[in-house]
């Protein structure tokens, strides 16, 4: 049986279009274009926060306070590399290593677990990371 686009209206929840874009954007951020991907994340949660219904509002929040520890994360990584020598130390690849396969890792999941979430028009909540935010 053929989808018509009224049938898609119909099932999606309110707000779910802003759902799948925060987590998007999100993942966008984590692994194709960090900087960009931040910028546009922050733009629309300050253009939609007060506005978006409920489902969007529960996405745009966790994404931008999932991004703020990752960026937190790395910079404590960072922090971590030089109190162990510097960039030119041995240390550098195993807090490099220890970090992307433990920390972005898992933040990475967790936006897929979100995505997929948003997708099905359900609210997710990302374990510790996710309610930094009021």
């Amino acid at each position: 049986m053929p989808v018509s686009p009224e049938t898609l209206d119909e099932a999606s929840s309110p707000g779910q279009g802003l759902a799948i874009a925060a987590e998007s954007l999100y993942l966008i951020n984590l692994l194709v274009l960090p900087g960009p991907g931040f910028l546009a994340l922050l733009w629309l949660f300050f253009r939609q926060r007060r506005d978006a219904p409920p489902l969007a509002r529960a996405h745009l929040r966790q994404t931008v306070s999932a991004s703020l520890w990752a960026g937190g994360l790395l910079i404590l990584a960072n922090l971590l590399i030089v109190a162990l020598g510097g960039y030119d130390s041995g240390w550098t690849w195993v807090v490099v290593i220890l970090y992307f396969t433990t920390a972005h890792t898992t933040l990475v999941v967790l936006g897929i677990l979100g995505l997929a979430r948003a997708l099905a028009g359900q609210s997710y909540r990302y374990p510790l990371v996710g309610n930094l935010l009021p």
